[in-house]
């Protein structure tokens, strides 16, 4: 890459960090319909997904390896996680719900669907 054009993009990552960094499934989710947004990483509160970081309820995955999966809107990520003094690493899907309203994580042998908090729940 040119000097110019190394400049110009350092320049737009630094003003639109969101836009230049956020992953397609970014966002905060409920973990039951009637779950508080605002409460993320808590029971009955939200999942959330930034930067290629999952929080959950007491643990905290580095989404790995992206895998796009043909034909869907879907990736396979490699999740390297910690929580409870523990670490471990699996393999998950996540995947648009049809409306673009949630999402579906796949764990082996577990399926999610999240609903997405909407601007100012969280």
């Amino acid at each position: 890459m040119n000097p110019l054009r190394a400049n110009i993009a350092a320049c737009v990552a630094a003003a639109f960090p969101a836009l230049v960094f956020a992953g397609p499934y970014d966002g905060v989710y409920k973990q039951t319909a009637n779950a508080e947004c605002a409460l993320v990483g808590v029971d009955g509160g939200s999942l959330r997904i930034a930067d290629n970081t999952f929080f959950g309820v007491a643990v905290q995955c580095q989404m790995t390896s992206p895998v796009d999966i043909n034909d869907m809107d879907a990736t396979i990520y490699t999740m390297q996680c910690s929580g409870d003094d523990e670490t471990w690493t699996e393999r998950a899907v996540l995947m648009n719900d049809a409306a673009k309203t949630g999402i579906y994580m796949i764990w082996d042998g577990y399926a999610f669907r999240y609903d997405r908090c909407k601007e100012g729940e969280y």
